[in-house]
């Protein structure tokens, strides 16, 4: 029988794990001295290893050679099942499938069932996140207080959309992806046990492709290897085998970019195009060209952060446009627009303009938000300078869980504090970023990194540097949104 690669070499103990050293180390810990947690919540991107760590915990919980152990065995009744997936004890649940509260009130009414063969039975339930709210309010009081010989493991990719209230209720570890050599190591490993020549630059694109996702890399390699089986594998055939595309064209779209030729870049979209290129992947690997000449010192850093949150606006703004091409022609629009125009009101408001230039001139922007005043319970005063001397290691953080939300920040700093409200500025023309990070979602998630990164809860507020006081008259504003203008006094 045929099996995936990812599936024959999944780890079957934590030494075999690639990557999240802080986790392995204290989940091994907790193991040694008996001093585990009666639910776990994993969370972190797809394929780093949240299920392979929960069935580890499974497999040292319920080894019947070495008792709770570090170190399970492997070859009892009990490991050898946990590893096919067919243990009485460890029950694996799919919330995206089961995700009702039906499901979950039959759950509940089977807890009490004593385990099989091992001390405990292991819950396991992947993807929680899509739970029904229902589902996770029947859910809470057993997480609260599980049975003895009862343990929950939750996984999750979106941590956002967990109650708080299951947070809680938790003991709570971040995956993050895995870096080059982490991956790059493994697929090495892998490819000497599976007698395959492939060249290290080649394993180096599959974990560019990967995005440091550890199962998706052996996806990746075994693509390469079946397009050419049997055959030794360099870079150029992993480039064809993958549809990446090769330096030279990255470097000639850079000069066109860096010497303004607008319409030679269109041509050269066009060109993309005809070829039968993808424009997303395109776009993507272009971002990834652009950040390793960074890396290099070949490139300015405004000119980098200009060109890879362009390109991700236009990804994510976009994404839907049925007419690939033009997410090309798009990009090229962001890079070279023009600036922001200047409006005259017309007569028809002129008195409502000359009262608002003749208002006192305000220098620092006021938030209108209602100013929160209810004292919190911090660990740390809230003083800006504890902000802005660690922002920059905030934004790496923030990277670790979303590159696209750490794009959206790249250019933030703390301003000031008022009550339990942090106000961050970006520069002016950064609207986009302003309105990305105050959607629902993106300000939920950056608070909550907040609080875990300086131990205190703050709520965030977005302004833009140098922005204009907004008028009390509806109409005038209509105006202002309407052009993407600001209203000036006329002379």
């Amino acid at each position: 029988m045929n099996i995936t690669l990812y599936r024959k070499y999944r780890p079957q103990n934590f030494m075999e794990i690639a990557g999240q050293e802080p986790i392995t180390r204290a989940i091994k810990n907790s193991l040694r001295e008996n001093k585990l947690s009666h639910a776990y919540l994993f969370t972190g991107p797809r394929g780093v290893g949240k299920t392979t760590i929960a069935r580890l915990i499974a497999k040292g919980v319920n080894c019947l050679k070495d008792g709770i152990t570090d170190s399970p065995c492997g070859e009892c009744e009990n490991c050898r099942e946990i590893a096919q997936g067919i243990s009485m004890d460890m029950i694996e649940i799919d919330a995206a499938s089961n995700r009702g509260i039906d499901e979950i009130r039959d759950l509940k009414e089977k807890i009490n069932y004593q385990p099989v063969k091992g001390r405990k039975r292991i819950y396991i339930i992947d993807e929680v996140h899509m739970l029904t709210k229902e589902a996770f309010n029947a859910l809470l009081k057993t997480l609260e207080e599980p049975p003895s010989h009862v343990m929950f493991i939750l996984a999750t990719t979106e941590i956002d959309k967990i109650p708080d209230t299951v947070v809680s209720r938790c003991q709570r570890y971040d995956f993050t992806t895995l870096n080059k050599d982490e991956i790059v190591n493994m697929l090495t490993d892998v490819a000497k046990k599976e007698n395959i020549n492939i060249d290290k630059e080649s394993l180096e694109l599959i974990y560019r492709k990967s995005e440091g996702s550890a199962r998706d890399s052996f996806s990746i390699f075994e693509q390469v290897i079946s397009n050419y089986s049997k055959e030794d594998i360099d870079s150029k055939k992993t480039q064809e085998a993958l549809g990446i595309i090769p330096d030279e064209i990255l470097e000639k779209f850079m000069q066109l970019i860096k010497g303004q030729e607008k319409k030679e870049l269109l041509e050269f979209i066009d060109k993309l195009w005809e070829d039968g290129l993808i424009i997303e992947n395109f776009l993507k690997d272009f971002a990834y060209f652009t950040k390793e000449e960074f890396k290099n010192n070949n490139l300015d850093v405004e000119f980098v952060l200009k060109v890879i949150s362009s390109i991700y606006y236009i990804l994510n703004e976009f994404k839907y446009e049925e007419d690939k091409r033009l997410l090309g022609y798009l990009l090229v629009n962001e890079l070279y627009k023009s600036d922001k125009k200047t409006v005259e009101v017309a007569n028809p408001v002129r008195v409502v303009t000359e009262r608002i230039v003749t208002e006192p001139t305000v220098t620092e922007p006021t938030v209108t938000e209602p100013t929160v005043t209810e004292p919190i319970d911090n660990n740390i005063s809230l003083d800006i300078s504890v902000f802005t001397q660690k922002w920059a290691d905030f934004k790496v953080e923030v990277r670790k869980k979303s590159a696209m939300l750490a794009a959206f920040i790249i250019e933030s700093k703390p301003s000031r504090i008022e009550g339990n409200k942090l106000i961050l500025i970006v520069p002016n023309e950064q609207k986009f970023h302003q309105e990305k990070i105050m959607e629902s979602k993106n300000k939920q998630s950056i608070e909550t990194t907040l609080a875990t990164f300086f131990n205190t809860n703050v709520t965030i507020f977005v302004e833009r540097e140098g922005e204009k006081h907004r008028s009390q008259d509806t109409f005038v504003n209509k105006v202002i949104e309407f052009f993407d203008a600001e209203v000036v006094e006329k002379k």
